[in-house]
This record gives structure tokens, sequence and C-alpha cells, in this order.
């Protein structure tokens, strides 16, 4: 599968978004500029990497769901194809559209930076398929802006439809219902908080996000 990673100005986790992807497809994501136009020909999978675009101005990510890449972006994921967005990425696909909701301050005011652990809250999406149901996880968290938040009517819908994907097991920011990870209506795109790719090496400290990746990208 041909991978592409989105790299803004204040991107973080670009690199180890390369390195995951890398890691389970055998070859290196093209690495996108925030300012081009268009996705590499042919790009099937795209990930949006965490960090600190533009510095977190005015809202997290907000200015970065305004980049020139960002209309490709939204014609990538409304044909159906896979879109991951971690952390800052989250942030984005939620201030572009993509996603519904938003993520505000930590309950606590401060940044989180732990492992967290997660539980799989519906292990039947492209995501996800090669975990078992309802496995609990960790995965490392590092955001000051991850209180996943939305109105009553759209966390019913959301919860109804399947489209929470992970769960915190301790609920590190105050999101609701302890809410980590949502996929979209199609659920071709997938933001998360957590960084998956941090978690793909047990010499880095554990392998618990490589099923993601091997989900998606089919790796054995």
């Amino acid at each position: 599968m041909k991978s592409a990673v989105i790299v803004f100005p204040g991107s973080n986790c670009d690199r180890d978004a390369h390195d995951a992807i890398a890691r389970v497809t055998g070859e290196a994501p093209a690495m996108v500029w925030h300012q081009e136009t268009e996705l590499p020909e042919g790009t099937e999978f795209l990930m949006v990497p965490g960090g600190f675009s533009y510095g977190d101005y005015l809202r997290c990510g907000a200015m970065a769901s305004r980049s020139n890449i960002m209309p490709a972006i939204i014609a990538h994921a409304e044909s159906g194809a896979p879109v991951l967005g971690v952390c800052n990425g989250f942030q984005i696909l939620t201030e572009s559209g993509l996603l519904p909701g938003s993520l505000m301050r930590n309950a606590g005011l401060s940044f989180v930076c732990e492992k967290a652990p997660l539980s799989v809250a519906n292990g039947n999406t492209r995501f996800t398929s090669r975990y078992d149901s309802e496995a609990e996880l960790i995965i490392p968290i590092a955001h000051h802006d991850g209180n996943y938040f939305a109105d009553d009517e759209t966390l019913n819908r959301v919860e109804g439809d399947g489209q929470v994907v992970f769960r915190y097991g301790n609920n590190p920011n105050g999101s609701a219902r302890d809410i980590a990870g949502i996929v979209n209506a199609k659920g071709n795109v997938l933001g998360m908080m957590p960084h998956p790719e941090r978690a793909v090496d047990a010499k880095h400290g554990g392998t618990d996000g490589l099923a993601l990746f091997e989900s998606l990208l089919g790796s054995a």
C-alpha cells in the first residue's frame, strides 16, 4: 500500500510515523509538505501526524486545517481511502470537519505525557482487525489539548454507530465517555490522541500500536 505522511510546520511525530509505516510495509512513505496541493500519485494510505502545527496558535489544528494540502486530504478521505490522524492530526481532522467533535484543553489544564491504558471498543474496523476483541493496550500519550468533546446527540450517535474505536482505561484528560479515538461514519478516517506509532518496537517500550498498522497495511 503506497503511503504518505503530511508534514506541517511544528510537526514532531512525522519521523515516528514514517518509521512505523516503513517497519510494517517495508517501503518508506512519501513525506508531503503542507504547502503542496496534491498527494503523490497512487497514494492509498495517508497519515496526519502529531506535533504542534503552527505552534498551536488560535486552536490546536485550526491553522493547519486551512493549509494548501487540506483539500487533497479531504478528497482522499471522501473517496473512502484510509486516513489516520494522531494527536495533533486528530485535532486537524476535527477542525477540518472530517471527524465530529473537538479537542479541548485537558481537564487538569496540564500537559500529560505518560503510557496510557486503552481498550479496543470496536475491533471490527479496518484499523483494528488485528486486535483481539476488547483488547487492553498500553499506548503513549503526550498532549495538552486532548479532552474530546461533543454534544450528547453526537456522542449518542457515534457510540450507537460503533464509531468509538478506543477508550481510555484511566481517563487522563477528561474526554467525554473516555473516548480516545473515533472513526467517521464510513469507517475510513480514524482520529486518536494516543500515539500508536510510538508503540511499534519493544526496544522503545512496547508494541501495542503495531497491530493498528498491520490491520491497515496488511502485514502478517
